[in-house]
């Protein structure tokens, strides 16, 4: 146990490490100058302008810059749409998988579209190699680019002194693939398929048991598929069981890996946003906010998991930590992982947008379970997906230095610019988003029957299964808990919405607020300005995060995993 959670520590530190090296590289990317990869890549990228028809200088204001977005993100849907439906016709089919149905082809086009990668499918029973090429991978290129363009958008806004444009979502999206994310990616995949994950366009070979049964081994190009999946905070794998599969994830080492690349990129943009704004402290501010609440959040879950289940304690069942086994809660998990990095995994993946998974969310002990579901719930800012999880701790910011204005009788102001009522508007538009889809989908599900007949469990947790699920969707996260039925007409449709809502409701927002913020002038700091680069700054935004998260979905959770606990608890105490 001891050893698991140093494992956890010294994976935080490469992650810190990783970042701090990273925001430098990317400050330069972004504010187009030479690094040491533009000999090979500069070429690249000006192809890629040329084939896309934009001009490199051309800047875009945020009406502009919200509609190429939005065009982008239709063009790419309907795109994948197609592919999905008519894969039967397409090439690199050999296991000869029909078309995939409508509603799920449509779910499934919209949800990587969004980088949710909500996956009601079985991957490796319903997607050809081509499907999941050309049809589904470079959606977790594009989506990454997306939300880090979106992000890089609103920094200028920020740092910039009166500007009517907030730079070129083309060329910020390109950049964002070619320097950043292919890079990375192409590393990546090397040292999984060096660690034994799959990556082979055969068909699936057959192996004869003992017994003499006949099995099918599902293989595919997957560790580049898995390598992106992670560090674009996409997660849809290609295998059913995801990140438990061993061709994704075979061993300890790929594991943390893992978790490496699902959290370097999100904390590379806190700290490229203070070297941005030409203060270290600020960027230092943000990503320490995001790490404590993420590490607060990997010992809860650890803890709880670690600890085991009430119910089993009560049956004198022995759940502790030996030489023997590891104890603690072990169902859905994998012995070659256990609790402590199976709850480091979670918390990760869902303090992301990820929504990998090694272990079955589902059959964690409620205060397990409910460590990711709240982390979704904050709004993934913590540290958040790729470029998503910066812009979203940047509102809560402004709302913070808010709410300190307020109290303090002054003007509120963010690196000199003077936070007023269109900008407060905006950004609580923006943070209203996200529990209005949550819990309002949750609501009509537990109402309607075809929202009822999903959960395969009775009781609170049924609940939890579909508060999750939206939690979920909404949050562009696509991890859920098993127990729910999600490919049916119902789920499919109203998936897709809260995927949609959760994603691009935010982008007018958040880009009107760039907007606003980059034709502001720069006021000096007097003896009266909030600091932003200070401890206690950092105290107050993660107390607006947490009161805001406690009071908007407290009830809810009361009735899903806090109630459920209560019951396992009482469970043992009658025994």
């Amino acid at each position: 146990m001891v050893l698991d959670a140093i494992g956890v520590a010294l994976t935080y530190v490469a992650v810190a490490v990783g970042a701090w090296f990273l925001a430098p590289y990317m400050v330069r990317v972004f504010r187009g100058e030479r690094v040491f990869l533009s000999p090979v890549l500069r070429p690249l990228e000006v192809a890629a302008y040329h084939w896309i028809g934009v001009r490199e200088d051309e800047e875009q204001g945020w009406r502009r810059y919200a509609f190429s977005v939005l065009w982008v993100t239709l063009a790419s849907l309907l795109f994948t749409y197609f592919v999905l439906r008519f894969q039967n016709f397409l090439p690199l089919n050999p296991q000869g998988f029909p078309g995939v149905p409508a509603p799920l082809a449509m779910n499934t086009a919209i949800s990587f579209t969004t980088n949710t990668n909500w996956q009601n499918y079985t991957g490796e029973q319903t997607m050809s190699y081509f499907s999941q090429m050309v049809g589904l991978v470079p959606h977790n290129f594009l989506s990454a680019a997306t939300g880090i363009a979106m992000a890089v958008a609103l920094v200028r806004a920020i740092s910039g002194r009166q500007l009517t444009t907030l730079g070129n979502f083309y060329v910020d999206g390109v950049r964002a693939t070619l320097y950043v994310l292919l890079p990375i990616a192409v590393l990546a995949a090397l040292v999984l398929m060096s660690q034994g994950a799959i990556q082979t366009l055969a068909t699936y070979p057959i192996a004869h048991t003992v017994e003499g049964a006949r099995q099918v081994i599902a293989v595919g190009p997957f560790a580049s598929q898995e390598a992106i999946k992670d560090l674009g905070n996409n997660g849809g794998g290609p295998f059913n069981a995801n990140s438990a599969h061993p061709f994704e994830n075979p061993n300890g080492f790929t594991n943390q890996f893992t978790i490496f690349l699902e959290l370097v990129i999100p904390f590379s943009l806190a700290l490229m946003f203070g070297r941005f704004v030409g203060n270290v402290k600020q960027g230092i501010a943000i990503a320490m906010t995001m790490a404590l609440i993420l590490v607060s959040a990997t010992v809860v879950a650890a803890w709880a998991e670690q600890s085991g289940n009430p119910a089993l304690r009560g049956l004198g069942v022995s759940q502790a930590n030996t030489s023997t086994q590891s104890g603690g809660n072990m169902e859905g998990k994998s012995v070659a992982f256990g609790p402590i990095f199976s709850a480091n995994f979670a918390a990760a993946t869902t303090g992301t947008s990820t929504g990998s998974v090694d272990s079955g969310h589902d059959s964690y002990t409620p205060i397990g379970g409910a460590v990711p579901m709240v982390l979704m719930q904050l709004g993934e800012i913590t540290p958040g997906g790729v470029g998503a999880g910066l812009y979203g701790m940047l509102v809560f910011a402004m709302l913070a230095v808010f709410i300190a204005g307020l109290m303090v009788g002054r003007t509120p102001e963010y690196l000199g610019k003077k936070i007023e009522s269109r900008e407060v508007r905006l950004a609580s538009l923006a943070i209203l988003i996200l529990p209005a889809s949550i819990l309002g989908f949750t609501a009509l599900s537990v109402l309607l029957p075809a929202g009822k007949s999903g959960p395969l469990n009775p009781g609170p947790h049924g609940f939890s299964e579909i508060l999750y699920a939206f939690s979920s969707q909404t949050a562009n996260n696509g991890s859920a808990f098993a127990g729910l039925s999600g490919n049916t007409l119902y789920y499919n449709a109203v998936g897709g919405a809260a995927m949609w809502l959760g994603r691009y409701m935010m982008v007018l927002p958040i880009l009107a607020l760039a907007g606003a913020l980059a034709g502001k002038k720069v006021a000096p700091a007097g003896p009266g300005t909030f600091r932003t680069d200070s401890s206690l700054f950092v105290g107050l935004l993660i107390g607006v995060i947490l009161i805001v998260g406690a009071l908007t979905f407290f009830p809810a959770l009361a009735l899903g995993p806090i109630l459920e606990q209560l019951q396992l608890a009482a469970g043992q105490l009658a025994h």
